[in-house]
């Protein structure tokens, strides 16, 4: 694996699918230097939709020998640049467990057929809105090996039963975040428990919503909105997601 990576040629594609008539557009990112199939990695966007940084973690996780794939959620090209639009765009999800499982599985069923993908090594992360919709596919008990949420809802009506959960959760959150309370943090231990799911919670005391996101400052003073980056945070829960993945896919 290290000779590979040190020869790493990085390939990189806008993949067009389809959920029903809804044409989306995801983007794929590879190590074209390793040969064998290998592990995927799903990154659900935020709100805002598919953007640079779900791309951008697609990037980074293929030059750790991954696939990386950032599906899109809401329909090639829909992209919000204000918030009243990112809240129309992922409200349609609330409590809408149909269109999740059909937008998400049409990402799944494209990478997992993929030639470089070995079909029983995906896990999926999310970000914000990403991080709920990673959770729900695990409650269910979608075959992933892994989940993580980053700053996401963990909130749910329709807790996991037991030994319904076959994916890992790991779950990465801001004690200082305003729209998350630490009482969901809780509550999704007690439903882990509950389930015999494996959870791992980092909790960063000074992190606010939008830890990882290196423009969040920026968002937060145009929009008044409490969002910031958290240097500290993002570096260790990323180097944290890297130590489970590898662990999960020996």
């Amino acid at each position: 694996m290290l000779a590979s990576l040190a020869q790493a040629k990085i390939v990189t594609k806008d993949i067009v699918y389809k959920d029903g008539d809804i044409i989306l557009q995801g983007y794929i990112a590879y190590d074209d230097a390793i040969k064998k199939k290998r592990p995927a990695v799903i990154i659900v966007h935020e709100w805002w939709g598919h953007n640079k940084f779900a791309r951008e973690r697609a990037e980074v996780l293929a030059k750790r020998g991954y696939v990386g794939f950032a599906l899109d959620m809401y329909g090639k090209g829909k992209l919000a640049k204000h918030p009243d639009n990112a809240k129309k765009f992922s409200s349609q999800f609330q409590n809408n467990s149909k269109l999740i499982h059909s937008r998400f599985n049409a990402a799944y069923s494209l990478i997992a057929k993929h030639e470089k993908v070995d079909a029983k090594k995906i896990a999926a992360i999310g970000y914000c809105f990403g991080g709920s919709i990673v959770l729900e596919m695990a409650r269910r008990g979608k075959a992933l090996t892994l989940v993580a949420s980053f700053h996401g809802s963990l909130a749910t009506k329709n807790p996991a039963k037991k030994g319904q959960v076959k994916a890992q959760i790991f779950v990465a959150h801001g004690k200082a975040d305003p729209f998350i309370p630490m009482a969901q943090v809780e509550a999704l231990k007690k439903e882990t428990k509950a389930a015999g799911a494996k959870l791992t919670v980092n909790v960063y005391e000074k992190a606010k919503h939008s830890f990882t996101i290196p423009g969040a400052d920026k968002l937060a003073k145009k929009f008044k909105m409490p969002l910031a980056y958290n240097k500290e945070a993002d570096e260790d829960s990323w180097s944290s997601l890297l130590k489970l993945l590898g662990n999960a896919f020996e």
